[in-house]
């Protein structure tokens, strides 16, 4: 007997090691043959349906029109299921289908009359986008689109609408009507048969229609065109690609764009009983219930989403509720988000997370979105470091929404005219470059959770009062006004931050440096290689107020959960790297994101 049990210990990892395979996928393969370079599959779901944890299954160049749904995932973050783009390959996976023989209506109109059947289980004309926090701006939407080589038209409120001469957006409007669906768009000086014209047909291109699909990297993929629906926190959230409370996934080097609403969901299941909870009190019944069914450090979340370019999604380039917990987002480029403004909610940004537990949001690029990053409820041990957003709004660069910290803001470069928007308490902003406006919302009677440090566990709910915050070494310019927190509810700590082109200190900062005629001529320039922050500073800013280095016995604890500031994995925090990585001055560092020891104007690439 104990001869036996020995065999089968040492069989074991060889069994594991001998079916870890690499599988190869191609637009010329079958899923008839063995899968291998040689002899490919066809469809990545054959190849999702077969794989194991440990494979590989590599995708080699061409446009794959399929939802991949994948049945499983890895057995651990060292034995994963690798979902990956052939190297130097473009590979496409989309939602949409290649429409032909459309009829001419009149001018730059055009038909095109589809069998239902064209669609299966899923008719994106007749599927209303709608839910919690969803402002439809008085119209109907629908989760399909129609694109022109590869752009999308708007969706035209009324057949009278898209029956006019077009305008300077063309519009489509769609009609499901017994066994057809009738499409009729304007293509403005476009014989659209001799175009590349698509259709969603899709809800998503990469999707666990199950949760648990854990420890999967998807890599290297042009992923595009899914027809998804409003994403709120309390429902199971759907994105163009999602991770559908699942652990461990690493999504990477990925071109992500023109979803209907979210690109990436870091999200929440489906439960009934959560439909219709778009209220706080709703909410936190939603969080009680995610409790129940696994919402914990062991189960959900501990994602890693980083290097992808993530563009044209008209809710949020990543939305998370819950599932996005101890997560890393990092290195991404995140634009264009809600531009068509069409329809508008409570949840459009470019990133939009509830329940943001130790999740670390660093080295992001956000720009042209009608808000930065919002963390909204429970954004505790979380850190926003080192981002550049610009060209953001109306809303702010950056939203923290009913968080009892701590959480850490530090490095960052907000340049957008509106910058902060405050509705939390226990955050400390550190070393960042703000140049817009700041507001501050007195009180919010919504009563929160917070929880046992570095967990999910719920102590107690709290309202949000301003203050206990702290500000260090940061630098205001233009329309900045901490004088907001003058009137602030709890105590407030401000020190070694610079006021230049008239921002205004608040009554806390006993020292604050004052340079009212100063024009630091900021300006973001684009070049070949990147974006470069022209800025003109003053060794004065050095000389003339000296401050310390930042760390977790100068900022303390957050009030409400009595909480320290330190790293997800426990250690305290210190801030002794800039924005760049350049080591900090330890005896009197630069105030803002970059340790600078020449005077002027200064070019810094930031992108």
């Amino acid at each position: 007997m104990r001869r036996s049990v020995r065999l089968i210990l040492v069989a074991l990892p060889l069994v594991t090691t001998l079916h870890a395979a690499e599988f190869h996928v191609a637009i010329n393969g079958s899923d008839a043959t063995p899968g291998s370079k040689a002899d490919p599959w066809r469809t990545i779901q054959h190849a999702a349906d077969l794989a194991q944890p440990g494979d590989v299954i590599t995708v080699h160049e061409g446009v794959y029109r399929e939802r991949v749904n994948p049945p499983r995932g890895g057995a651990s973050d060292q034995q994963r299921i690798v979902y990956q783009a052939a190297p130097g390959e473009k590979v496409v996976i989309t939602g949409t289908e290649a429409v032909t023989g459309w009829a001419n209506v009149q001018g730059d109109i055009w038909a095109a009359v589809l069998p239902n059947t064209f669609f299966g289980d899923f008719n994106p004309y007749s599927d209303l986008l709608g839910g919690d926090w969803f402002d439809s701006q008085g119209r109907d939407h629908h989760t399909g689109a129609v694109y022109l080589d590869g752009a999308w038209l708007d969706e035209a409120a009324s057949l009278d609408e898209v029956l006019k001469p077009a305008g300077s957006n063309p519009l489509w409007f769609g009609q499901v009507e017994g066994t057809r669906t009738t499409i009729r768009a304007q293509f403005r000086g476009v014989n659209p048969n001799t175009h590349r014209v698509e259709i969603n047909v899709r809800q998503t291109v990469f999707y666990p229609k199950k949760t648990g699909v854990n420890y999967i990297t998807l890599r290297g993929f042009t992923l595009c065109r899914a027809a998804s629906p409003w994403a709120p926190p309390t429902v199971e959230q759907i994105g163009l690609v999602g991770t559908n409370w699942s652990k461990g996934w690493i999504i990477e080097n990925n071109l992500i764009s023109y979803s209907k609403c979210s690109g990436i969901t870091l999200g929440k299941y489906g439960e009934e009983a959560d439909m219709g909870s778009g209220t706080a009190k709703g909410y936190a019944g939603t969080i009680t219930r995610a409790l129940a069914n696994g919402w914990n450090k062991q189960t959900v979340g501990s994602h890693v989403v980083r290097n992808n370019e993530i563009s044209h999604c008209e809710q949020a380039g990543i939305a998370g509720s819950l599932g996005c917990s101890f997560s890393t987002i990092t290195g991404n480029s995140i634009h264009d988000i809600n531009v068509r403004r069409l329809f508008a909610g409570a949840e459009v940004a470019g990133i939009k997370l509830h329940g943001p537990i130790d999740v670390v949001i660093r080295r992001n690029h956000i720009y042209r979105t009608v808000r930065g990053i919002w963390l909204d409820w429970m954004a505790q041990g979380a850190r926003v470091t080192g981002n550049l957003c610009h060209d953001n709004g109306p809303g702010h660069d950056l939203f923290v929404e009913v968080n009892h910290g701590p959480l850490l803001v530090d490095h960052n470069i907000f340049l957008s005219p509106p910058t902060l928007e405050i509705d939390s308490q226990g955050t400390a902003y550190v070393h960042n470059l703000f140049a817009g406006s700041i507001h501050l919302n007195l009180f919010d009677g919504r009563k929160t959770p917070f929880h046992k440090p570095h967990s999910t566990e719920v102590v107690d709910l709290h309202d949000n009062p301003s203050g206990d915050d702290r500000y260090y070494n940061n630098i205001f310019a233009g329309s900045c006004d901490l004088s907001v927190y003058n009137d602030a509810k709890s105590p407030v700590w401000m020190s070694g931050n610079v006021f230049i082109q008239g921002a205004k200190p608040s009554a806390h900062e006993k020292n604050p440096l004052l340079q009212p005629e100063f024009d630091p001529q900021l300006k973001l320039v684009e070049k070949a290689d990147g974006f470069y922050l022209e800025m003109t500073v003053s060794q004065a800013w050095r000389e003339q107020q000296p401050r310390g280095p930042v760390t977790a016995g100068l900022l303390g604890k957050a009030a409400i959960p009595d909480q320290s500031y330190e790293q997800p994995d426990g250690s305290p925090i210190r801030l002794d790297t800039d924005y760049a990585g350049r080591e900090r001055t330890e005896r009197n560092p630069f105030p803002g994101p970059f340790e600078l020891s020449g005077e002027g104007k200064q070019v810094l690439q930031v992108w």
